[in-house]
């Protein structure tokens, strides 16, 4: 089939090019179908002897090859051929291997029905509710999510949270900077009134703080605790939300966390625009992995974990472990061996290319992972810069960043807020065709949950427990080790999985915020 209209393509010249040239010099390139007369004819000749001519000739046939290998970050590239073009599809249609194919949702879908909607909470102007969000943004988000229900429990209104400047990255950001605030007005708007600061009522009343909230309190504890005073004062200020709230919840509870995080925590418009264009590029010449690392120093000290790319890095964090020893998240009896045996350590560098390299090169060859795979890694600046990240660029050159797919100044207006940026990568993830943490996390269970939400998108969930053992056991063959790797994983891609006592609903949104055909027959 041949191409039914004209296309125009431009191609960009620097200037100094273009200055260095002289006008009747552009003007003798551009005539095309007209007789030559013999003072143009000796124009042309003086051209073509013209060694400016030369190097402008040579840099646009180094510019149109350079194109063609730069095509995935340009918007609308414009063919050079119809047979170039023709090829370009078939290396993209051949990257369709089993590899990127989508687990099987089991008829899964949304399914938000409360069971009933309370107008006096939505109309109740006498109490209000402050949080104070602490963290990076997907701590932030869970407890905003959070924020909302414990409003719910106790009827009262939500002043848009406060966001506590984190002490590690120093971002100041605001709930608007980050998230799309009129949206979350609008979609709560029938669950949770949202006020963006306290009535000229309330201005003036010292709201009552409390800091005792003990690990996954229940709906009960909450009323009983802050029911009275928040009647008394009006006013009722909490800090400190992360994991204070039970993970089990009655249905429409759960069901609101879910409208929370998955419809109401829409982000700025202007971030979701960047992240949105940079998800298209990275998809112009197919699908991808992303691949979300956590290899920051923090990361590192808080876990009790050592990276592994050498004696000198590994006393660096040890030393600044000792020097800040309220930073260990949890477990400090724990060596770092017992840690790592026991799957509480991110995998480093090397420990994620052998995983890699098995999901995309060895995950049975009969799945056609491609050779080429195009990945995005998500995370900060891993400790040891470049050097921790050679043996994943070794082994896949298509390994791309935010830095790598934005144009220059396009992440200016950002780059100072880490929670912005981290905005950037939960789109991008959030979006690929394939996702995979290299460890747990905020971030990974919330793109987990989102993935899931949103149709079952492939994720990858590493079987680290299980599989650091054979890791470590230099004895395996590849074939041994592949099989084995194949069977811890089996059913860690994305299938759908009820969520269990304890858990969060954010991150297993089935049963309470998902239904098909089977448990929506049960339950009627």
């Amino acid at each position: 089939m041949g191409l039914s209209k004209k296309h125009q393509c431009y191609i960009a010249v620097p200037s100094h090019i273009i200055n260095s040239l002289s006008s009747s010099h552009l003007q003798n390139m551009l005539l095309s179908g007209k007789k030559i007369s013999p003072s143009l004819s000796l124009k042309l000749k003086l051209l073509l002897t013209n060694p400016r001519f030369w190097i402008f000739l040579l840099f646009l046939f180094g510019f149109v090859g350079m194109w063609l290998d730069f095509v995935p970050f340009l918007q609308n590239p414009c063919s050079i051929s119809h047979e170039l073009f023709t090829v370009n599809e078939k290396s993209i249609v051949n990257e369709k291997s089993e590899f990127w194919q989508q687990p099987d949702g089991l008829g899964y879908r949304p399914c938000l029905d409360f069971s009933k909607a309370s107008r006096e909470i939505l109309n109740d102007k006498t109490k209000y509710l402050m949080v104070v969000v602490s963290g990076g943004m997907n701590q932030q988000r869970n407890q905003i999510v959070d924020a909302v229900v414990i409003a719910r429990i106790l009827e009262a209104a939500l002043v848009v949270p406060i966001f506590q400047v984190n002490p590690i990255w120093a971002d100041e950001s605001e709930f608007s900077d980050i998230f799309d605030l009129d949206h979350f007005k609008n979609v709560l708007g029938n669950d949770v009134r949202i006020v963006s600061s306290l009535p000229s009522t309330h201005v003036m009343t010292r709201p009552v703080e409390e800091k005792r909230i003990p690990l996954h309190a229940s709906p009960e504890w909450i009323r009983s605790h802050y029911t009275r005073k928040l009647r008394r004062d009006g006013v009722l200020l909490l800090r400190g939300l992360d994991s204070r709230l039970s993970k089990d919840l009655s249905s429409d509870l759960q069901k609101l966390r879910c409208k929370v995080a998955f419809h109401a925590l829409r982000f700025n418009p202007s971030i979701l625009e960047l992240g949105n264009k940079l998800t298209e590029r990275m998809r112009s010449k197919g699908p991808f992995l992303a691949l979300h690392l956590r290899m920051e120093k923090d990361v590192w000290v808080r876990t009790g974990c050592l990276p592994g790319l050498s004696h000198e890095y590994d006393e660096m964090i040890n030393n600044e472990r000792k020097r800040r020893p309220d930073l260990l998240t949890s477990r400090s009896n724990m060596t770092y061996h017992e840690r790592k045996l026991a799957g509480l350590c991110p995998l480093n560098a090397l420990e994620v290319t052998r995983q890699v390299l098995y999901l995309l090169r060895k995950l049975i060859k009969a799945l056609g992972a491609p050779k080429g795979a195009r990945i995005y890694w998500a995370g900060g600046i891993p400790f040891g810069g470049k050097e921790a990240l050679q043996p994943l660029t070794k082994e896949f050159p298509h390994f791309y960043n935010k830095e790598d797919l934005a144009l220059p100044g396009e992440l200016e207006p950002i780059s100072k807020k880490a929670s912005l940026m981290a905005a950037i990568d939960y789109i991008v993830c959030e979006n690929g065709d394939v996702f995979m943490p290299s460890h747990g996390g905020n971030m990974g269970h919330a793109i987990q949950g989102h993935r899931t939400y949103a149709g079952y998108k492939k994720t990858i969930t590493p079987n680290k427990r299980q599989m650091l053992p054979h890791f470590l056991n230099s004895s395996l063959s590849e074939s041994e080790f592949n099989k084995i790797i194949l069977d811890l994983h089996k059913d860690s891609l994305g299938q759908p999985e009820l969520r269990k006592t304890g858990r969060d609903v954010t991150k297993y949104p089935v049963p309470e915020c998902m239904c098909n055909s089977t448990t929506i027959h049960s339950s009627m």
